[in-house]
């Protein structure tokens, strides 16, 4: 959501408590505006709480790369009070004079086009988009576009739920009248007559179909070599997610010291806790690796970074993390081994059997669970054991293997400390001849 609204975004305001000053929310929205290149004016609310300090909120952003105006740097900083409404006609002069500088400008009276915010299919209205106008004035009975969806505009609804004629530049309104269902993040487009539409659509679908014959063009470690030689990569962005925050810290510091001459390492986004969906939209949108430090993806996350197809690392040795970053840059990364996925279980229940130990009462969430498998044990997205697992059954039953949907029991070797609602990891190492640079 925050990717999304930094994109279609003309000018950012950043909204900071001056009580709580820079919290983990304030550093992503940051992440997001930052690499859409978005201009910032900051909102340093609550002015009149006791304990406020807006210089500490500038000294924490000027780390993040923010510096105030009377610090030196370019970014407007506004004191205010949303509950007072203290400062507010300044906020608003800040925003108009920025507006100005920029020369933003929309003509009202060219066809309309702009971005769909979110889309959603209602009973008895069928699919409903919301949109935010960027240019022309959208209305009733226009035709439309967006992706590979055309329609005819049907009603338009404001913000209030009034219905309205017309939607002129800057405003947000919901449409009903698309055959289907646009992504959120889609430009929409006003083209002069449904079947101009229709046309548009048919070739985005073939140019779709194209695209993903040749899809693969996504930044990897991999293929990190190759790129610099063609000169088609200048900067490795990076987001980097870790246990906690002393690791992230210093896995940033060593990544940020490997640049040289050919590629500079640019760490987009470094916080603690799992990979999530959000971090793979960053990676995505910013053309970025993941780089996992004793964490792992969640399931959602890895299965939208397969169809964004961006470059998900995870390891817990930095030492390994390091080497690799450095080896992909020289195009001397070692494809001996390669770690295959193969499927997660949630831990629902434990049993204790004696002489045997600790077994989970699991299901297959996602993937399958085969016998014999390598395993991780994660607890709230982070490693607490890699090891061996050592059975599966089903019922009472051996089992090869079981399926996403299935219940079972699994064992893991020499360890007995499993708690429900752990995630259980199963993976295999595959050998892979290394292949030649050059």
């Amino acid at each position: 959501m925050r990717a999304r609204g930094a994109n279609v975004t003309d000018i950012v305001i950043l909204v900071v408590a001056a009580d709580d000053a820079v919290m983990p929310q304030t550093r992503e929205a940051l992440s997001h505006a930052q690499a859409a290149n978005v201009p910032i004016i900051v909102a340093v609310n609550k002015i009149d709480k006791p304990g406020a300090n807006p210089e500490r909120v500038k000294q924490q952003l000027a780390e993040l790369n923010l510096l105030a105006e009377d610090w030196g740097g370019q970014t407007m900083f506004i004191p205010v009070s949303a509950l007072k409404h203290t400062n507010l006609d300044k906020l608003l002069e800040a925003i108009l004079l920025q507006a100005e500088v920029l020369d933003l400008k929309a003509n009202p009276e060219a066809r309309a086009s702009g971005t769909v915010l979110e889309a959603r299919v209602e009973r008895g209205r069928g699919p409903v988009a919301s949109v935010l106008v960027k240019r022309g004035t959208l209305r009733v009975g226009d035709a439309i576009v967006a992706g590979t969806f055309s329609g005819k505009v049907r009603a338009l609804t404001n913000h209030l739920g009034q219905n309205v004629k017309d939607a002129s530049p800057g405003f947000a309104v919901e449409i009903l009248g698309f055959e289907g269902l646009p992504s959120a993040g889609e430009k929409f487009d006003a083209p002069i007559n449904e079947g101009a539409a229709r046309e548009i659509v048919e070739n985005r679908v073939n140019k779709n179909r194209a695209a993903a014959l040749s899809a693969g063009s996504k930044v990897s470690l991999d293929d990190l070599f190759s790129k610099i030689q063609t000169g088609s990569v200048k900067e490795l962005n990076i987001v980097l997610k870790g246990d906690v925050f002393g690791s992230v810290e210093a896995v940033r510091d060593s990544l940020l010291k490997q640049s040289n001459e050919k590629v500079k390492i640019k760490v987009i986004f470094s916080a603690p806790g799992g990979i999530t969906e959000s971090d793979v939209m960053l990676a995505s949108a910013s053309n970025a690796i993941i780089i996992g430090f004793n964490v792992r993806p969640e399931t959602k996350a890895r299965q939208l970074a397969e169809a964004e197809h961006v470059d998900v690392k995870c390891y817990n040795i930095i030492y390994e993390l390091i080497d690799d970053v450095k080896k992909s840059m020289l195009g001397l990364l070692d494809k001996k081994k390669v770690e295959r996925f193969l499927g997660r279980a949630e831990v629902r229940q434990t049993f204790s059997v004696p002489k045997v130990g600790t077994i989970a009462g699991c299901s297959v969430i996602d993937g399958k669970i085969i016998r014999g498998a390598n395993v991780r044990l994660l607890r709230d997205s982070r490693i607490i054991l890699e090891g061996k697992m050592s059975s599966l059954k089903r019922f009472k039953d051996d089992a090869k293997e079981v399926a996403t949907g299935f219940e079972c029991g699994i064992g893991l070797e020499n360890y007995n400390d499993l708690k429900p609602g752990d995630i259980i990891e199963a993976y295999q190492i595959d050998m892979v001849a290394g292949e030649m640079n050059g």
